[in-house]
């Protein structure tokens, strides 16, 4: 199928999702707050500890990563989310206008270069497409991703070592080795691949040198 197709069907699951869940874990497709926080804590490794940054999240639904680094006391000076699926930009926006520092949108073109780049399970629903297209489409949100990035970025996908009798067709089973590789050729040196935690996904750091 068609990539662009592809995308539409999965910006429809998230929107009826969305609609039936509303805004907790389910509404974006995670089975439950616990296990996303998880992940998050994952994701913000990438921080450096103590420091006030600014922050876009790519792939942002209603803004959970959002809450969860001012919950966790990170210091966020300025935070783009962005979101194909405007039904979710908009639900964000409801959450967080009242905060002037935070900024959701569903064009990439209105997100300036910042410190950090955060994705957390945007790659995950595939639904029909062909494996290797998903990849090279993978490939590519990676490139938008590192442009974006300063100091740099961190990533999360479902892994290929997950247990055969619960994977799905419709989910993308990303082979760590092949994208920490990829990252390391092709972005920076300095690559970490967290695969050592308690779901079936792995995270890889991308720290960005001044020198590289």
């Amino acid at each position: 199928m068609e990539l662009k197709k592809v995308l539409e069907h999965v910006n429809q699951y998230f929107d009826e999702k969305l609609k039936t869940h509303g805004t907790e874990a389910k509404g974006v497709d995670w089975n439950s707050n616990q296990a996303r926080e998880i992940r998050f804590d994952q994701l913000v490794k990438i921080v450096e500890p103590d420091t006030s940054f600014s922050l876009l999240d790519y792939g942002a639904g209603y803004g959970a990563y959002y809450d969860y680094l001012i919950q966790k006391n990170h210091k966020v000076r300025l935070f783009y989310g962005y979101d194909l699926l405007e039904s979710m930009v908009q639900e964000a926006r409801k959450q967080h206008g009242a905060d002037p520092n935070v900024i959701f949108t569903a064009d990439l073109s209105e997100c300036p270069p910042v410190d950090y780049v955060s994705a957390c399970g945007v790659f995950n629903m595939k639904l029909n497409a062909d494996y290797d297209q998903w990849t090279k489409y993978v490939v590519k949100c990676l490139h938008e991703i590192d442009k974006l990035a300063i100091k740099g970025f961190s990533v999360n996908f479902l892994t290929k070592y997950s247990d055969d009798d619960r994977m799905r067709e419709d989910l993308y089973y990303a082979d760590p080795c092949y994208l920490f590789d990829y990252c390391k050729n092709n972005f920076s040196r300095n690559v970490a691949l967290l695969h050592d935690y308690e779901v079936y996904d792995f995270t890889i750091l991308v720290r960005k040198n001044p020198n590289d």
